[in-house]
C-alpha cells in the first residue's frame, strides 16, 4: 500500500470516512482479487495527486465484512465517494483514473 493511502476497517470507518471533511474515496478490494491488483496502482497514484483536497482508503472486504455488506458490495472492485458521510457516486470494475479523478474533481470544484 502507498504512504498516502489508508488502510481503513470496521474500528477505523467512522472517524476516516464518515467524519472527514474532505471528500473520500473508498476502494473496496480483496487480497484474491485481480482486477482489484489491476485497479491498485490507479488507486495510488490519485492517494499521492489528491493527498491535500481528499482522502483515499481502501477497505478489504474479507477483513471488513460488516462494512462491505452494509454498502451493499456484491462485486469487487467496488469505488464509493463519500462526500460528509453520504455516498455520492458508485462504480464498480476497474475504472480508469480519468473517471475517478473526475468524480473527485466534481465534489472538490463544485
Amino acid at each position: 500500500m502507498s504512504e498516502f493511502t489508508i488502510d481503513v476497517n470496521e474500528e477505523n470507518f467512522d472517524s476516516v470516512v464518515m467524519k472527514s471533511d474532505k471528500p473520500v474515496l473508498v476502494d473496496f478490494w480483496a487480497e484474491w482479487c485481480g482486477p482489484c491488483k489491476m485497479l491498485t496502482p490507479t488507486i495510488e497514484a490519485l492517494a499521492e495527486e489528491y493527498k491535500d483536497t481528499s482522502s483515499i482508503v481502501k477497505i478489504n472486504v474479507d477483513d471488513s465484512p460488516a462494512i462491505a455488506t452494509k454498502y451493499g458490495i456484491r462485486s469487487i472492485p467496488s469505488i464509493l465517494l463519500f462526500n460528509k458521510g453520504d455516498v455520492v457516486e458508485q462504480r464498480v470494475g476497474a475504472v480508469s483514473k480519468d473517471e475517478l479523478a473526475g468524480m473527485l474533481d466534481k465534489i472538490i470544484k463544485g
